[in-house]
């Protein structure tokens, strides 16, 4: 199929039993792709969960969203990731970025733009069997090779809201994963910058996901407030969102206050602070017609795929309908 795709974002908060059964799920639903998200403490070990995901669907595309080069050594994404491949038949996509407020808990901050560079050269050269040095600032490889045999074309996308990232994957990744809200706006913003870096490479864009956040319901309430918590990232880890929906900067500050580490559902204070509009700009928070309305902007902006990333209390109520709107906007089935 060329037209756009669609893919399914969970976290590792489900026992081992109940995971494989959504995976099973999504699978006969129709969608494309299937993401864990790495983390720290907040969820069970994304490999693990990707391993099972695997052995319960033969035909998921599957990735992290995302890990970072500094809670794994490089080197140990790169043996993680090809080993992954290798189990699913070829079907995994490293998804990296510079990491988010759960590296506090850890000591850590985000990782520099350099970091983040270096260290998708490094997994590359590492799969293509070459001996690897690098001195980085946050890491090191002294004649490295990685010991078995690995795809060397394994895909590598970088998640982005900022410019500098943005253009960064416009420049050297194979995907880009759009955490940018689902406006138009800010969606425009973000695949400009994209396309800054690619033609900064002399090459084209590379695959533009977008991934969107919150609830779908017929109980709109209900949906606002499970997807609200998300809406207090923005302030604080990509602010130019919110200069774009038109937040003011006194709102942003106070948000950033309250809101200061950990996942995005330790923002709840925070994120009842800002208004309605903002919420459903960013997310799904809302019913049907809504979905469809966030669903096609991601399309029309140039999104090569969308992908639902359920919150609240009936999260696998959120993917099915979703697949009935993907498949609504974008024609035919979810694939």
């Amino acid at each position: 199929m060329n037209g756009p795709r669609s893919g399914v974002v969970l976290q590792g908060a489900y026992p081992p039993a109940e995971f494989e059964g959504m995976v099973e799920r999504i699978d006969a639903l129709g969608f494309d792709h299937l993401w864990l998200t790495d983390s720290s403490l907040h969820a069970r070990n994304s490999y693990a969960y990707l391993t099972l995901a695997a052995k319960a669907s033969p035909r998921l595309r599957l990735g992290t969203a995302v890990t970072n080069p500094l809670t794994r050594h490089p080197a140990i994404t790169a043996a993680a990731a090809a080993t992954l491949d290798e189990i699913s038949g070829g079907r995994m996509i490293l998804g990296m970025g510079a990491g988010d407020r759960p590296l506090l808990a850890l000591g850590m901050k985000p990782s520099p733009i350099a970091t983040l560079r270096a260290s998708v050269a490094a997994i590359r050269e590492l799969w293509s069997g070459a001996h690897v040095s690098v001195e980085d600032r946050a890491f090191t490889l002294h004649d490295a090779q990685l010991q078995f045999a690995a795809r060397a074309d394994i895909p590598v996308y970088i998640a982005a809201s900022g410019p500098r990232t943005l253009e960064l994957a416009g420049e050297i990744a194979d995907g880009v994963i759009l955490l940018v809200g689902l406006f138009p706006e800010a969606l425009a913003w973000a695949i400009e910058h994209v396309d800054r870096g690619a033609a900064k490479a002399g090459r084209a864009r590379p695959h533009v996901a977008v991934f969107a956040y919150g609830a779908i319901g017929e109980d709109q309430e209900a949906a606002m407030a499970s997807a609200r918590s998300i809406a207090a990232w923005f302030p604080q880890t990509a602010p130019a969102i919110s200069e774009l929906a038109g937040i003011p900067a006194t709102l942003v500050k106070e948000v950033r206050k309250r809101y200061e580490g950990g996942e995005f559902q330790e923002a709840e204070e925070a994120a009842r602070l800002l208004p309605d509009d903002f919420v459903r700009s960013v997310a799904l928070a809302g019913d049907e017609a809504h979905a469809r309305g966030r669903v096609a902007a991601a399309i029309d902006a140039g999104a090569d795929s969308v992908h639902v990333f359920p919150l609240g209390a009936d999260r696998m109520r959120t993917v099915e309908t979703f697949a009935s709107v993907f498949a609504e906007v974008a024609g035919g089935d979810p694939r």
